[in-house]
Protein backbone atom coordinates (compact mmCIF):
# COMPACT_ATOMS: atom_id res chain seq x y z
CA UNK A 1 0.00 0.00 0.00
CA UNK A 2 1.18 3.57 -0.61
CA UNK A 3 -0.82 5.14 1.65
CA UNK A 4 -3.29 8.53 1.09
CA UNK A 5 -1.74 11.52 -1.20
CA UNK A 6 -1.88 14.51 0.92
CA UNK A 7 -0.90 16.79 -2.09
CA UNK A 8 -2.14 15.82 -5.55
CA UNK A 9 -2.38 17.68 -8.81
CA UNK A 10 -5.12 16.65 -11.37
CA UNK A 11 -5.55 17.73 -14.85
CA UNK A 12 -8.37 17.80 -16.95
CA UNK A 13 -10.27 18.26 -13.49
CA UNK A 14 -13.22 19.93 -14.70
CA UNK A 15 -15.76 17.77 -15.68
CA UNK A 16 -15.84 13.77 -16.09
CA UNK A 17 -13.14 11.07 -14.75
CA UNK A 18 -10.85 14.32 -13.38
CA UNK A 19 -13.43 16.06 -11.37
CA UNK A 20 -14.65 12.99 -10.42
CA UNK A 21 -11.12 11.84 -8.62
CA UNK A 22 -10.64 15.28 -7.27
CA UNK A 23 -14.16 14.75 -5.16
CA UNK A 24 -12.71 11.20 -4.06
CA UNK A 25 -9.63 12.53 -2.74
CA UNK A 26 -11.52 15.99 -1.11
CA UNK A 27 -10.93 15.50 2.86
CA UNK A 28 -9.23 17.61 5.64
CA UNK A 29 -5.96 17.89 5.53
CA UNK A 30 -5.28 17.11 1.67
CA UNK A 31 -4.52 19.92 -0.69
CA UNK A 32 -5.72 19.56 -4.38
CA UNK A 33 -4.34 21.29 -7.46
CA UNK A 34 -6.89 21.18 -10.26
CA UNK A 35 -6.93 22.52 -13.58
CA UNK A 36 -9.30 22.61 -16.50
CA UNK A 37 -10.36 24.53 -19.76
CA UNK A 38 -13.89 25.30 -18.68
CA UNK A 39 -13.17 28.28 -15.37
CA UNK A 40 -16.95 27.67 -14.64
CA UNK A 41 -16.91 23.97 -14.11
CA UNK A 42 -13.45 23.91 -12.49
CA UNK A 43 -14.63 26.59 -10.00
CA UNK A 44 -17.88 24.50 -9.26
CA UNK A 45 -15.39 21.32 -8.93
CA UNK A 46 -13.12 23.47 -6.94
CA UNK A 47 -16.08 24.53 -4.46
CA UNK A 48 -17.32 20.97 -4.15
CA UNK A 49 -14.12 19.88 -3.08
CA UNK A 50 -13.44 22.86 -0.49
CA UNK A 51 -16.64 22.25 1.07
CA UNK A 52 -15.39 18.20 1.94
CA UNK A 53 -12.25 20.07 4.00
CA UNK A 54 -9.57 20.22 1.17
CA UNK A 55 -7.11 23.31 0.61
CA UNK A 56 -7.62 23.85 -3.58
CA UNK A 57 -6.02 25.56 -5.73
CA UNK A 58 -7.30 26.05 -9.36
CA UNK A 59 -5.59 27.58 -12.75
CA UNK A 60 -7.91 27.23 -16.04
CA UNK A 61 -4.89 25.73 -18.45
CA UNK A 62 -4.79 24.19 -21.44
CA UNK A 63 -2.32 21.64 -21.35
CA UNK A 64 -0.64 22.03 -24.20
CA UNK A 65 0.51 25.81 -22.70
CA UNK A 66 3.76 24.26 -21.54
CA UNK A 67 5.34 27.36 -20.19
CA UNK A 68 2.77 28.26 -18.04
CA UNK A 69 1.68 24.99 -16.98
CA UNK A 70 5.21 24.56 -15.90
CA UNK A 71 4.90 27.89 -13.70
CA UNK A 72 2.12 26.90 -12.34
CA UNK A 73 3.23 23.17 -11.15
CA UNK A 74 6.77 24.47 -9.88
CA UNK A 75 4.77 27.14 -7.64
CA UNK A 76 2.93 24.48 -6.43
CA UNK A 77 5.47 22.24 -5.84
CA UNK A 78 7.54 24.79 -4.23
CA UNK A 79 4.47 25.47 -1.75
CA UNK A 80 3.58 21.74 -1.05
CA UNK A 81 5.72 19.23 -2.41
CA UNK A 82 3.54 16.87 -4.69
CA UNK A 83 2.86 13.12 -3.90
CA UNK A 84 0.54 12.32 -6.43
CA UNK A 85 0.26 13.80 -10.15
CA UNK A 86 -2.77 12.55 -12.41
CA UNK A 87 -2.13 13.33 -15.87
CA UNK A 88 -5.65 13.05 -17.27
CA UNK A 89 -6.43 16.04 -19.73
CA UNK A 90 -7.48 14.57 -22.69
CA UNK A 91 -9.63 15.11 -25.84
CA UNK A 92 -11.44 12.94 -28.61
CA UNK A 93 -11.38 13.96 -32.36
CA UNK A 94 -15.15 13.37 -32.78
CA UNK A 95 -15.00 11.59 -36.17
CA UNK A 96 -13.23 8.88 -37.69
CA UNK A 97 -12.30 10.97 -41.08
CA UNK A 98 -9.57 12.60 -39.10
CA UNK A 99 -8.28 16.12 -40.88
CA UNK A 100 -4.23 16.76 -40.07
CA UNK A 101 -6.36 19.54 -37.94
CA UNK A 102 -8.08 17.70 -35.72
CA UNK A 103 -5.33 15.07 -35.53
CA UNK A 104 -2.41 17.07 -34.27
CA UNK A 105 -4.88 18.51 -31.75
CA UNK A 106 -5.41 15.36 -30.56
CA UNK A 107 -1.78 14.39 -30.34
CA UNK A 108 -0.81 17.86 -28.46
CA UNK A 109 -3.40 17.27 -25.73
CA UNK A 110 -3.46 13.53 -25.08
CA UNK A 111 0.34 13.32 -25.35
CA UNK A 112 2.15 16.51 -25.04
CA UNK A 113 0.06 17.23 -22.49
CA UNK A 114 1.43 14.46 -20.69
CA UNK A 115 4.46 15.26 -20.94
CA UNK A 116 4.25 19.10 -19.85
CA UNK A 117 2.34 17.95 -16.95
CA UNK A 118 4.83 15.24 -15.68
CA UNK A 119 8.40 16.65 -16.36
CA UNK A 120 8.17 19.99 -14.40
CA UNK A 121 7.39 17.62 -10.79
CA UNK A 122 10.13 15.03 -12.57
CA UNK A 123 13.38 16.22 -11.34
CA UNK A 124 11.77 17.32 -8.21
CA UNK A 125 10.52 13.93 -7.25
CA UNK A 126 13.55 12.25 -8.29
CA UNK A 127 15.51 14.18 -5.85
CA UNK A 128 12.58 13.50 -3.50
CA UNK A 129 13.03 10.12 -4.15
CA UNK A 130 9.45 9.88 -3.45
CA UNK A 131 6.46 10.75 -5.62
CA UNK A 132 3.37 8.52 -7.65
CA UNK A 133 3.00 9.45 -11.27
CA UNK A 134 -0.53 8.38 -13.12
CA UNK A 135 -1.03 8.47 -16.44
CA UNK A 136 -4.56 8.41 -17.96
CA UNK A 137 -4.79 5.91 -21.20
CA UNK A 138 -7.24 4.07 -22.10
CA UNK A 139 -8.23 0.78 -23.30
CA UNK A 140 -8.44 2.22 -26.98
CA UNK A 141 -4.99 2.49 -26.57
CA UNK A 142 -4.49 -1.58 -26.79
CA UNK A 143 -5.51 -1.53 -30.62
CA UNK A 144 -5.94 1.25 -33.08
CA UNK A 145 -9.94 1.69 -34.07
CA UNK A 146 -10.83 2.52 -37.28
CA UNK A 147 -13.71 4.61 -35.42
CA UNK A 148 -11.05 7.01 -33.65
CA UNK A 149 -7.50 6.76 -35.13
CA UNK A 150 -5.64 9.33 -33.29
CA UNK A 151 -7.55 8.89 -29.93
CA UNK A 152 -6.38 5.69 -30.06
CA UNK A 153 -2.78 6.26 -31.32
CA UNK A 154 -2.01 9.29 -28.77
CA UNK A 155 -3.41 7.13 -25.75
CA UNK A 156 -1.26 3.89 -27.11
CA UNK A 157 1.74 6.47 -27.06
CA UNK A 158 0.90 7.32 -23.52
CA UNK A 159 0.31 3.91 -22.49
CA UNK A 160 3.70 2.60 -23.25
CA UNK A 161 5.20 6.13 -22.33
CA UNK A 162 4.09 5.04 -18.60
CA UNK A 163 4.88 1.56 -18.60
CA UNK A 164 8.67 2.08 -19.26
CA UNK A 165 8.40 5.12 -17.05
CA UNK A 166 7.19 2.72 -14.35
CA UNK A 167 10.94 0.71 -14.97
CA UNK A 168 12.95 3.63 -15.71
CA UNK A 169 11.88 5.51 -12.14
CA UNK A 170 11.66 3.10 -9.67
CA UNK A 171 14.82 3.34 -9.14
CA UNK A 172 14.50 6.99 -8.19
CA UNK A 173 12.02 5.86 -5.93
CA UNK A 174 8.79 7.12 -8.06
CA UNK A 175 6.40 4.79 -8.38
CA UNK A 176 4.13 4.55 -12.35
CA UNK A 177 0.30 3.93 -13.00
CA UNK A 178 -0.77 3.16 -16.17
CA UNK A 179 -5.03 3.99 -16.41
CA UNK A 180 -7.08 2.30 -19.10
CA UNK A 181 -10.54 2.84 -18.57
CA UNK A 182 -13.45 1.47 -20.68
CA UNK A 183 -16.33 3.41 -21.17
CA UNK A 184 -17.28 6.03 -18.57
CA UNK A 185 -20.00 8.68 -18.33
CA UNK A 186 -17.67 11.87 -19.26
CA UNK A 187 -18.91 14.90 -21.78
CA UNK A 188 -16.53 12.78 -24.40
CA UNK A 189 -18.20 9.87 -24.66
CA UNK A 190 -22.04 12.00 -24.46
CA UNK A 191 -20.96 12.75 -27.87
CA UNK A 192 -21.12 8.69 -29.05
CA UNK A 193 -23.80 7.70 -30.88
CA UNK A 194 -23.35 4.14 -30.34
CA UNK A 195 -23.82 1.61 -27.56
CA UNK A 196 -21.17 1.36 -25.12
CA UNK A 197 -20.91 -1.67 -23.52
CA UNK A 198 -20.46 -1.57 -19.48
CA UNK A 199 -20.70 1.92 -19.52
CA UNK A 200 -20.03 3.32 -16.04
CA UNK A 201 -20.33 6.17 -14.03
CA UNK A 202 -17.24 8.75 -13.81
CA UNK A 203 -18.02 8.06 -10.16
CA UNK A 204 -17.49 4.50 -10.04
CA UNK A 205 -14.62 4.63 -11.83
CA UNK A 206 -12.53 7.16 -9.54
CA UNK A 207 -13.74 4.57 -7.54
CA UNK A 208 -11.31 2.16 -9.03
CA UNK A 209 -8.89 4.25 -10.34
CA UNK A 210 -8.13 5.09 -6.31
CA UNK A 211 -8.08 1.90 -5.02
CA UNK A 212 -5.27 1.10 -7.97
CA UNK A 213 -3.13 3.88 -7.01
CA UNK A 214 -3.62 3.21 -3.34
CA UNK A 215 -1.91 -0.35 -3.77
CA UNK A 216 0.99 1.05 -6.26
CA UNK A 217 -0.52 -0.92 -9.56
CA UNK A 218 1.19 -0.37 -12.40
CA UNK A 219 -1.62 -0.76 -14.52
CA UNK A 220 -5.24 -0.10 -13.91
CA UNK A 221 -7.42 -1.36 -16.70
CA UNK A 222 -11.02 -1.91 -15.98
CA UNK A 223 -14.16 -3.16 -16.61
CA UNK A 224 -12.07 -6.44 -17.16
CA UNK A 225 -14.25 -8.33 -19.47
CA UNK A 226 -13.31 -5.58 -22.15
CA UNK A 227 -9.46 -5.47 -20.84
CA UNK A 228 -9.62 -9.05 -21.84
CA UNK A 229 -10.89 -7.85 -25.55
CA UNK A 230 -8.43 -5.21 -25.86
CA UNK A 231 -5.59 -7.72 -24.77
CA UNK A 232 -7.40 -10.53 -27.18
CA UNK A 233 -7.02 -8.11 -30.12
CA UNK A 234 -3.19 -7.87 -29.81
CA UNK A 235 -2.51 -11.41 -28.92
CA UNK A 236 -4.47 -12.72 -32.12
CA UNK A 237 -2.56 -12.85 -35.58
CA UNK A 238 -3.32 -9.47 -37.31
CA UNK A 239 -5.93 -10.82 -39.83
CA UNK A 240 -7.62 -12.40 -37.10
CA UNK A 241 -7.29 -9.38 -34.76
CA UNK A 242 -8.58 -7.10 -37.57
CA UNK A 243 -11.81 -9.32 -38.27
CA UNK A 244 -12.64 -9.11 -34.67
CA UNK A 245 -11.95 -5.21 -34.50
CA UNK A 246 -14.27 -4.69 -37.82
CA UNK A 247 -17.01 -6.71 -36.19
CA UNK A 248 -16.98 -4.75 -32.94
CA UNK A 249 -16.18 -1.22 -34.31
CA UNK A 250 -16.93 -1.62 -38.10
CA UNK A 251 -15.90 1.82 -39.41
CA UNK A 252 -18.86 2.28 -41.86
Amino acid sequence: MTGTPRSLLITGASSGIGAALALHYAAPAVALALTGRDSERLAAVAAACAARGATVATATIDVTDRDALRSWIERLDDRTPLDLVIANAGIGSGGKREEETATRRVFATNLEGVLNTVFPVLPRMTARRAGQIALVSSLAAYRGLPTTPAYCASKAAVKSLGEAWRLALARDGIRVSVICPGFVTTPMTAKNKFKMPLLMSAERAAGIIARGLARGRGRIAFPWPIAVVSWLTVALPWWASDALVRRLAPSD
